[in-house]
C-alpha cells in the first residue's frame, strides 16, 4: 500500500460496525480483505469504508449478510458503464419516472440552484450527452466549479481538458450508453442529492423539449453516495489520478433527515417555479 490506510478502529469509527463485528465477518465471509503489516495489524483502503457501508444498508434492506456482502463485492468488481443502469442495477428498488426534456430541465435547474446556494465545497458530477449540450450550460457550470471541491462533466469530447476556473472534461466512448444519459449529482457535507436519466427511444418529432427521459432523482445519501462512486469510476477510465484525488477528499458524512426533507422540499418548489 502506498499510504498507511485505515486502521481497524478507523474503519469501525467511520461505518459504525463494530471491531468484533468486523473481525466475525473476515472469519466466516473473508470480508473485508486488509492488509496486513509486519507487526500483524490490519489495514484498510479507503474503499473498504464505501464496502461495508454497502454491506450495511442491504442488510437494513432486509438481505442476510452473506447475501449483502455478495451484493457490495459484486459492486466493486467491475465499474459501471452507465449511471443510470448501474443505479438502477444496484438499487432495484428505486422507481424511475418518465419526463419531458422541459420538465426534466426545470428539474435539472432546480437541482443546480438549490445546491449552488446550499452546498458548501461539494463534489460535482453532470453527464451532458453531447458536448454541444454541455457547451450551452457551460457558463452556469463555470460558476458551480467556482466554489466546488471539484466538478467533473461527461460529454463526447475529444479529449480529457482541466479548463482554468471551469468544470474537468470527460470525454465518453460515443458508442457507449453516457451517449444516452443525463445526470447531475452533488455531493457534499450536509447536502447529498443526484439525479439520473436515459433517454427512451422515439421517433423524431422535430421538437427538442418533447425527448422523453426515464428519470431518477434522490436525496438519499446513499442513493446519493451510489451514484458518486459510479461517476468516480467513470472518471478514473479517462483520469485515474484525479478520480483517486476526488474519491480521497471526500466528505463521508451522511446529512441530517430533516436537512434532507427541506432539500427535497426546496427543490420541488424551484422546479414547479420553473414549470408554472
Amino acid at each position: 500500500m502506498s499510504e498507511p490506510g485505515l486502521a481497524m478502529g478507523d474503519l469501525a469509527a467511520r461505518t459504525g460496525v463494530a471491531e468484533g463485528t468486523l473481525r466475525m465477518w473476515e472469519r466466516r465471509h473473508e470480508f473485508p480483505v486488509p492488509e496486513r503489516l509486519p507487526s500483524g495489524h490490519r489495514r484498510y483502503r479507503e474503499s473498504d469504508v464505501e464496502l461495508v457501508l454497502r454491506v450495511v444498508h442491504e442488510r437494513e434492506a432486509g438481505l442476510s449478510l452473506a447475501a449483502a456482502i455478495s451484493r457490495a463485492r459484486e459492486s466493486a468488481a467491475e465499474p459501471e458503464r452507465s449511471i443510470f443502469a448501474g443505479l438502477r442495477r444496484q438499487r432495484p428498488e428505486l422507481q424511475p419516472i418518465r419526463l419531458r426534456k422541459f420538465a426534466l430541465l426545470a428539474l435539472t435547474r432546480g437541482i443546480e440552484d438549490e445546491s449552488c446556494a446550499r452546498a458548501e465545497r461539494p463534489l460535482l458530477f453532470g453527464s451532458f450527452q453531447r458536448e454541444r449540450f454541455y457547451r450551452q450550460s457551460e457558463r452556469r457550470w463555470r460558476d458551480f466549479a467556482r466554489t466546488a471541491a471539484l466538478a467533473l462533466v461527461f460529454a463526447d469530447f475529444e479529449r480529457t481538458r482541466h479548463p482554468a476556473g471551469g468544470a474537468v472534461e470527460l470525454p465518453v466512448d460515443r458508442a457507449g450508453p453516457l451517449t444516452r444519459e443525463w445526470a447531475v449529482v452533488c455531493d457534499a457535507p450536509g447536502h447529498a442529492v443526484c439525479l439520473a436519466g436515459v433517454e427512451l427511444p422515439s421517433v423524431s418529432s422535430g421538437r427538442d423539449l418533447a425527448r422523453t427521459f426515464e428519470v431518477i432523482w434522490s436525496v438519499d445519501p446513499a442513493v446519493v453516495r451510489v451514484v458518486t462512486d459510479i461517476c468516480l469510476g467513470l472518471a478514473r477510465q479517462s483520469d485515474p489520478e484525479l478520480a483517486e484525488r476526488a474519491d480521497r477528499g471526500r466528505v463521508r458524512s451522511v446529512p441530517p433527515l430533516e436537512e434532507q426533507l427541506r432539500l427535497a422540499a426546496a427543490i420541488t418548489t424551484r422546479t414547479l417555479g420553473r414549470l408554472g
